[in-house]
């Protein structure tokens, strides 16, 4: 096939699929961020929310046709896909869609993955696609879906399964699988507790991401049939895919970087640790997760913002921002910003230091304050001359550290009025 032939031919599957989204998540790891949003609402990278990197890599593939599957307080998410994500023509068949749980099909909200999708099957069946993506609506992470489509199409796979390499210790919080030499997988466990390594690598493990492509009939018939199995949890990792490995095709993908061939980016952010590290990984000279990157853009709701702003000059009153992202809209006014990242419309006030945190969108730190290694959510308004980040005991008594001492500072947390953190 020549390479003419290989980009018409993925053109073709591409547009033969229907992405499907599954963003119902809580995510209840990230403590109180999740309180009034779903995980796939929360807000990363200085402007964007974890959704868009899913949604991006649809339209950045060529997959047109999207449907997002949401249930756990949806709102802000719903208003966000709303706002940033109507620019397709439908006149084209090209559509982002929401799948609010409405008990379609029986009398229970969504039970599991699997339920998900199975609740939403006439919705599916009226878009008639070839091929269904069922992707997480919750990691981080930058990928063509045209390359795993092409995969399933020529290994005649009835599933194909995402999966990246993991470390052994975190593997438990994946679905971990082993595949033969054709990668074809021989054995899948979802989050178990002993997670088998690699062959040749007795510190990773083979882990899920949670990206599966069908071939649509196929997905029709399982879904049927495991909706009638008694005992099932309805779910793709659990239930789903170890039924059908020895009755089925069910394929591997690993996900390599597409220039490297070795390890691709990508980041399960569900931890207030992860989310933190991952943010702060973007402040460094060549981060893995190229923003810049103009041939894969990361699309988004673009607030009309003008563009951030640093203030005075004086001895001990500079605002500055070093090793840093600052977003539109910011002002810092005489402080000293390093190795952070504030999202849009933060303020930073004289005689302030803010190192090591990230900022969610609206937060207001006031005058004479030091905050060090701090997660900090949406409209925090942190007053003068308060210290956070370095009395982890004191820290606990009004904030929540996590395992790696990472201080979550919420509205709540701060006895302001009823949140408005969308």
């Amino acid at each position: 096939m020549t390479k003419t032939e290989s980009g018409r031919f993925v053109s073709l599957l591409t547009r033969e699929t229907l992405a499907l989204i599954l963003a119902g998540g809580r995510g209840s790891r990230l403590r109180q961020l999740t309180n009034w949003r779903a995980k796939p609402a929360v807000h990363f990278g200085g402007k964007f929310r974890i959704i868009d990197f899913p949604l991006s890599n649809c339209v950045n593939s060529g997959i047109r046709r999207i449907s997002v599957l949401t249930q756990y307080k949806s709102h802000s998410l719903d208003r966000h896909i709303q706002r940033g994500w109507g620019f397709l023509g439908g006149e084209l068949g090209e559509f982002v869609e929401l799948l609010p749980a409405q008990q379609r099909l029986e009398t229970s909200w969504y039970s599991g993955t699997a339920d998900a999708v199975l609740q939403n099957l006439d919705i599916i069946r009226r878009h008639n696609p070839s091929y269904t993506l069922i992707l997480a609506g919750d990691h981080v992470y930058k990928m063509d879906y045209g390359a795993m489509l092409a995969a399933h199409v020529e290994n005649d796979a009835d599933i194909t399964v995402g999966c990246v390499e993991v470390p052994l210790e975190q593997a438990s919080a994946f679905g971990v699988m082993s595949v033969d030499g054709d990668h074809r997988i021989v054995e899948f466990a979802e989050k178990p507790e002993h997670p088998k390594p690699t062959p040749d690598n007795p510190d990773r493990a083979l882990a899920s991401m949670g990206i599966y492509v069908f071939s649509t009939e196929v997905l029709f018939k399982q879904l049927l049939r495991d909706r009638d199995l008694p005992g099932s949890s309805h779910d793709f990792g659990k239930d789903i895919i170890p039924s059908m490995i020895d009755t089925h095709r069910v394929q591997a993908f690993p996900f390599r970087d597409p220039v490297t061939g070795g390890e691709a980016y990508w980041r399960d952010v569900g931890t207030v640790d992860s989310l933190w590290q991952a943010n702060l990984e973007l402040t460094s000279v060549t981060p893995e997760l190229d923003l810049y990157d103009e041939a894969w853009p990361i699309w988004t709701y673009q607030e009309q913002v003008p563009p951030a702003k640093f203030v005075f000059d004086d001895e001990g009153r500079r605002g500055k921002a070093i090793d840093s992202m600052i977003a539109g809209g910011c002002i810092v006014s005489g402080a000293k910003v390093k190795h952070s990242l504030l999202f849009s419309r933060g303020r930073v006030h004289s005689y302030s230091e803010v190192t090591d945190s990230v900022l969610f969108p609206n937060v207001d730190i006031g005058r004479h304050c030091r905050i060090r290694k701090a997660l900090i959510d949406r409209h925090c308004k942190i007053p003068e001359g308060t210290e956070i980040g370095y009395d982890l005991e004191a820290d606990r008594k009004r904030f929540h550290v996590s395992p790696g001492g990472v201080v979550l500072v919420t509205p709540e947390m701060l006895d302001e009025d009823f949140p408005h953190v969308l």
